[in-house]
This record gives C-alpha cells, sequence and structure tokens, in this order.
C-alpha cells in the first residue's frame, strides 16, 4: 500500500476523505504516495488556523523570527536525504548534479541567508517640529501556491520571507508535485509554533479557493501567465496585494564571431537545467549566421555525453518531463517545428515507455513566428535562431510579452554591456544563465511578472510600510 500523506493545518496533520495517486514520471506504473485531496473547508480551516495564529506572531520578536528561519534551515539540512529521495521520486529530477540534493541544498540556503535580513526601522524626519520613522510590518495570512518544478525551494522562497517578516503562512503545492511539501511543512511544525504554516493540498480548483479566500492577506504565486492572470483578477476583489512569478521565454543572443565551444557548459546547462522545466532557463538562442555550424556542433556534442534517466540512478545528470500534459506540449511544439521546416540536429522524438522522457533536442531551421520559438516550451529543447545583424537579433529577442531573462555571450565586453542595456528582461546576464541567489533580487517584467523576490526587496514585499509621526 502507498504512504498516505497528510496536510497540516494548526499544527496538526488531518486526513482527507479523497486521495490522489502521486506516480513517478521516470515510471508512470510506480505509484510514489498518495496526496490528500483537500476542499474548501479544508482551506477555511487552515486559514482561520493562520489568522490566530497571526495574533501572537505579529507580536514576535525580531529575534524569534530570526529563529524560526535558522530552525527552518534545519529542516532543510537534517532531512535533506529523506525529501530529495522524495522529490526525485515524484517530480523525476536526478538526486545529484542540478537535481533533488542540489535543490535541497538551495532552500537550506536560501532559508539560512533570509534569517540574516532585516528591514529596520527609518527615520524619516527628526526635526523641530516632528519626529517621523518608517516602519516595515507584517501583512497577516499570506497565501502560497507553488509549481511542480521545483516543488521544495519555491515553497521556501515563499514560506521564509513571510516567517521571517512576522506573517503566517498557508501553502497549496502543485497537484503535480504534492508530498515533498506536505513533508516539508509537516517537519517545520515540529520547529515552529502551531499555525505559522500550514499547508493544504488538491487541485486547481483549491487554488482558486485560495486567491478568492477573504482571510488572506497577501498573494504569492510561481507559474504560468495565465494561471497568475487568474490570481492578479481574484487579488483585485480584495485589494490583496500580490508577487507574481511567471513564465519566461528567454532570449539569449551570441554575438558575431563567438567561439562557442568555451561557452558550451553555461549555454547547455543555461537552457537544460531540470529539463529545461524552469521558468528562468534559456528558451531561444539567437546565433549569427555564420556561426551556426559550430554552435550546433558544439552543443550537440555536449548532449551526446549528458545521461538521461530514472533520478534515482546515479548516473542520470537529466531526467523526465514532469506530468503528461507537459509532455504532450514539447510533443507537439517539436511537431509544428517539424511541419514548419525545423530541423532537430539532435532528438526530436519521445523515447518511449511508461514515463515522461523526451531527449535533448536542438532545432534549427525556424525563425520567429514558429510556436517553438514565440511560446515557452518547459522542456529540454532549445531553438537555435540565425541572424545577420545584432540590433534586428535584439529586436527579436525584445519582441514578446515575455520578460523574465535574458543573455549576451561574447567576449567582446563593452559589445555585450551595450546588448545588455538593450535587452528587456528582469535579469540580463552576460556570459552565463539562469543564476540565481538569496541575496540578488529576482523578478520579470511584462507579462513575465509583478513585483521580486529574494533579498531586502523581495521581503520588503511581505509588508506594509507603517509611518509614525510625533509632534515635537
Amino acid at each position: 500500500m502507498s504512504n498516505k500523506y497528510e496536510m497540516t493545518i494548526g499544527g496538526q496533520t488531518l486526513a482527507a476523505d479523497d486521495y490522489s495517486e502521486i506516480r513517478n514520471p521516470a515510471n508512470t506504473e510506480e505509484v510514489v504516495g498518495q496526496a490528500p485531496v483537500g476542499t474548501a473547508a479544508h482551506l477555511s480551516q487552515a486559514v482561520d488556523a493562520a489568522s490566530t495564529a497571526f495574533q501572537s506572531w505579529k507580536n514576535s520578536s525580531d529575534q524569534d523570527r530570526i529563529d524560526a528561519c535558522n530552525a527552518i534551515t534545519k529542516v532543510c539540512a537534517d532531512n535533506a536525504e529523506e525529501l530529495a529521495a522524495l522529490l526525485t521520486r515524484e517530480q523525476g529530477k536526478p538526486l545529484g548534479g542540478m537535481g533533488s540534493q542540489f535543490e535541497m541544498g538551495g532552500s537550506a540556503a536560501w532559508a539560512g541567508h533570509t534569517a540574516t535580513l532585516s528591514l529596520p526601522e527609518k527615520t524619516i524626519e527628526d526635526s523641530d517640529e516632528r519626529h517621523v520613522v518608517q516602519q516595515r510590518v507584517p501583512l497577516g495570512v499570506v497565501g502560497s501556491i507553488t509549481p511542480w518544478n521545483w516543488p521544495v525551494m519555491i515553497a521556501i522562497w515563499h514560506i521564509v520571507p513571510g516567517v521571517r517578516t512576522g506573517n503566517t503562512v498557508v501553502i497549496k503545492p502543485s497537484p503535480f508535485t504534492p508530498l515533498s511539501t506536505l513533508r516539508l511543512v509537516e517537519l517545520i511544525n515540529e520547529a515552529l509554533p502551531a499555525g505559522v504554516v500550514n499547508a493544504v493540498s488538491g487541485g486547481d480548483e483549491l487554488g482558486a479557493e485560495l486567491t478568492n479566500h477573504p482571510g488572506i492577506d497577501k498573494l504569492v504565486f510561481t507559474g504560468s501567465i495565465a494561471t497568475g492572470r487568474k490570481v492578479m483578477a481574484s487579488a483585485a476583489a480584495g485589494i490583496t496585494p500580490v508577487t507574481l512569478e511567471l513564465g519566461g521565454n528567454d532570449p539569449g543572443i551570441m554575438l558575431p564571431g563567438t567561439d562557442p565551444a568555451p561557452f558550451v557548459e553555461g549555454l547547455f546547462f543555461g537552457s537544460m537545467i531540470n529539463s529545461g522545466q524552469t521558468c528562468g532557463a534559456l528558451k531561444r538562442l539567437y546565433v549569427h549566421e555564420e556561426d551556426l555550424d559550430a554552435t550546433v556542433e558544439v552543443l550537440s556534442g555536449m548532449a551526446a555525453n549528458i545521461p538521461m534517466g530514472d533520478g534515482m540512478d546515479e548516473g542520470s545528470i537529466l531526467g523526465p518531463l514532469q506530468n503528461e500534459r507537459q509532455f504532450k506540449r514539447v510533443v507537439e511544439l517539436v511537431e509544428d517545428a517539424k511541419a514548419n521546416g525545423g530541423t532537430c540536429v539532435t532528438g526530436g522524438e519521445p523515447m518511449g515507455g511508461p514515463n515522461y522522457f523526451y531527449p535533448v533536442t536542438f532545432v534549427t531551421g525556424i525563425s520567429d513566428g514558429t510556436r517553438l520559438v514565440d511560446e515557452e516550451q518547459f522542456g529540454p529543447v532549445l531553438p537555435i535562431i540565425t541572424y545577420t545583424d545584432v540590433d534586428d537579433a535584439i529586436a527579436r529577442a525584445n519582441g514578446t510579452d515575455f520578460g523574465l531573462d535574458a543573455s549576451v555571450w561574447g567576449n567582446d565586453v563593452d559589445e555585450c554591456a551595450r546588448v545588455a542595456a538593450q535587452l528587456e528582461a528582469g535579469t540580463v546576464y552576460i556570459n552565463k544563465h539562469a543564476e540565481i541567489a538569496p541575496h540578488v533580487p529576482f523578478g520579470g517584467i511584462k507579462c513575465s511578472g509583478l513585483g521580486v523576490e529574494f533579498a531586502e526587496e523581495g521581503l520588503a514585499a511581505y509588508t506594509s510600510i507603517k509611518i509614525i509621526n510625533k509632534a515635537a
């Protein structure tokens, strides 16, 4: 019998009447565990528990909040082996490399760094007429909805800033990967006061209930642009503040005459990290027409030496796509590219079997206007698009509703800086891609998001400004 996981509400684990089977994307015949299907009543119970806990947690000392964040850091570190194995089995990513163990290390690092952040009181004016100070105060109950690609680390990104600033949290993980988040929150509740962090699981309809719940004072969502629009629309009813980290169709531009060989590792893993299932991954690469053959050669050569397989196998570096819907989308986009003159220089066909493996696929012969270029593929597929003029490449890179990350590759420092300055994205990298850090603000522009996460700027998003204005 598969393990049944439980929700955590008000410091207590709670079963549900119904459960859904969570299957291993590397072997869909294997049931990893059973996730509780929460209801609107469970959600209200969680919000009530968080609201009750907030009444005391909002008055907690700064040291209490630091201690709580450090306790979460310890939970991530002490339980990394268990959570990484569970994460690999439900999400598909390998244990090693930039997989589940990497994700658990990142979770501990983010929690630990967030513990060191602060938003101290600021003196605005201290004169003969008045004394004015600015304080940052918690908002209340934070509603968090997380995706299936980095389920534990993104949960930490949402939970820990809330705890650090004196808020309480209700988190709803993706129905595709709920188990590791449910277990994480269960473990966190062994270290934190009851009700500070709560977890409910269920389908997309439960997410809609969360975004519409009148007891939610702040919404944090990571996921698709389409769902982000719905979250924002729901938030409008209650004027609820939101942080949205949405999709990306990140362009990279290689400057003319650039030898791709020194950059091959950055290009490959910048696009293929987590089998391409990363919002900030490199999704389309523009290269000068005279550099196409050399670029294809080095990337194809690297792909040939990167094992893809079951994440529990020590040799695997890349894993499967996480779910059937995403698998079918990647297949559909590649087939559309082929039908529109594209050539798959590697991969291009599903690997077969009861799984969601799709091989690393580089596609040439297509350009802007093709779905694989215009849409976010979110898989191990990279279109390599030629250009003749750099300024035209910049215009094409910017000609989209996306604006999460972008990158420039080349040896000419001044030209790299010139191009970077013109790219429209929340983050522009030079000679690397998809590198994030807890002390560096991260967020998108255009339809790729609203607000930022990480560092003091991300922490401030969990607070409101309160001014104390005293007569002298």
